[in-house]
């Protein structure tokens, strides 16, 4: 019964938590980052309450699992550089080489990533995957007043990004 929820739930909001995955790691080779949300949620299901939706629930994860490679790929970085081998030209994930995107939205995806994480965090969920305020406090395990705050405060350091990007 429980594998059929997180099937229906995978078919609901894979696309979804993809993108997610794609801006918040900066990187496109994410596939085995969404089965492995879904793996997670699966493993967890018993402990999902039906407190949130399942898209928060599952949001939720995939910041885990974001979080998970982005410390793992910071990790192997230091290894490598102890180790004294080559590391790959560390621009390889910037969003030309990922997506192909136009210059405008390379920009953008430049700002997003140079931000703290709070706002980073904040503006994908709010600004791009456009999930409530409730939601995205939800999925950050933060009160709906922080959630505010915090998107108005990222909004403003994510324009002062971009004109210095532009």
């Amino acid at each position: 019964m429980s594998g059929n929820r997180i099937s229906d739930w995978f078919y609901q909001y894979n696309k979804d938590i993809y993108h997610f995955l794609i801006y918040y790691t900066g990187s496109a080779d994410i596939e085995d980052l969404v089965q492995e949300v879904f793996y997670r949620a699966l493993k967890g299901i018993d402990h999902f309450q039906e407190k949130s939706s399942p898209k928060t629930w599952l949001f939720g994860i995939a910041r885990n699992v974001g979080l998970d490679e982005i410390r793992k790929n910071k990790r192997s970085r230091i290894i490598n550089i102890l180790a004294g081998r080559e590391i790959e030209d560390l621009n390889d994930n910037n969003p030309e080489n990922i997506l192909q995107f136009n210059e405008q939205n390379k920009i953008l995806y430049e700002a997003i990533h140079s931000l703290k994480r709070n706002y980073r965090d904040v503006i994908i969920l709010r600004g791009i995957k456009e999930f409530t305020v409730s939601e995205t406090a939800n999925v950050l395990n933060w009160n709906e007043n922080k959630v505010r705050i915090t998107y108005h405060r990222a909004l403003k350091a994510l324009q002062n990004k971009k004109e210095g990007l532009q």
